[in-house]
């Protein structure tokens, strides 16, 4: 039986919850993830713990937040004037939004707060500063 190794494209089902067992996201009812090992294109984490696992191993893992999404940044936090957001675009908590930095890269962000004067914007991922656990199954080895 072969093992999972770094440059292996797998395929996985997983469900990923938080420390209070809310679910925040899952591949259930979807075809599974696809990626490759160790190339960085899912949060490190759960990428080291692949490695090693064969076809239809199944396993629980814990991922700190500094091997996911990092840390909360209080500087991702900002407070714009209420003023220079356009009229056309709806603000109320919980909507996600794009802005563009002045070198003209997208950053998506949220909207925390709404005040008469100000709208509070979080550019911070939205599970930065979380734990979070993995149930994963190996569902195939694509390519190595």
């Amino acid at each position: 039986m072969t093992d999972v190794k770094s440059g292996d494209t797998v395929r996985i089902h997983y469900t990923g919850t938080l420390t209070d067992g809310s679910t925040f996201d899952s591949s259930d009812g979807r075809d599974p993830l696809e990626f490759v090992v160790g190339s960085g294109q899912i949060i490190p984490g759960l990428d080291t713990a692949l490695p090693g696992m064969a076809v239809g191993d199944k396993k629980v893992v814990e991922v700190p937040s500094d091997q996911a999404y990092g840390a909360h940044n209080p500087q991702g936090v900002q407070g714009v004037p209420r003023d220079q957001i356009p009229g056309e675009i709806p603000v109320e908590a919980g909507l996600a939004l794009q802005m563009q930095t002045p070198d003209g890269r997208a950053v998506p962000v949220q909207v925390v707060e709404v005040t008469e004067t100000e709208v509070t914007l979080d550019a911070n991922h939205p599970l930065a500063g979380k734990d979070l656990t993995f149930a994963i199954e190996l569902v195939e080895i694509v390519a190595g």
